[in-house]
């Protein structure tokens, strides 16, 4: 059994469990595959093919979000009377 199959079953590690079975337990063959036209292609990776990627614009707003956020809850642990 693959390290991957004694986490708990998700479907991308259900698709990553076939491909390594289909590959002999290689994920270099995984890497490799050329079977473009099997559906769990796009997926082998154990991965989303469709999840999205950010621009660095939207990458730096993402990280000022979150530098405000975590400062705006530090004050109100302060007001509270907690200290980090």
């Amino acid at each position: 059994m693959t390290r991957d199959a004694k986490k708990s079953p998700t479907p991308l590690r259900a698709i990553r469990a076939k491909c390594l079975d289909c590959c002999a337990d290689s994920p270099g063959e995984v890497r490799r595959c050329s079977l473009a036209d099997c559906p769990l292609h796009p997926f082998r990776f154990g991965r989303s093919p469709k999840k999205r990627s950010l621009s660095a614009e939207q990458r730096q707003a993402a990280a000022e979000r979150l530098k405000r956020n975590l400062r705006l809850e530090r004050e109100q642990a302060v007001e509270d009377g907690f200290s980090r």
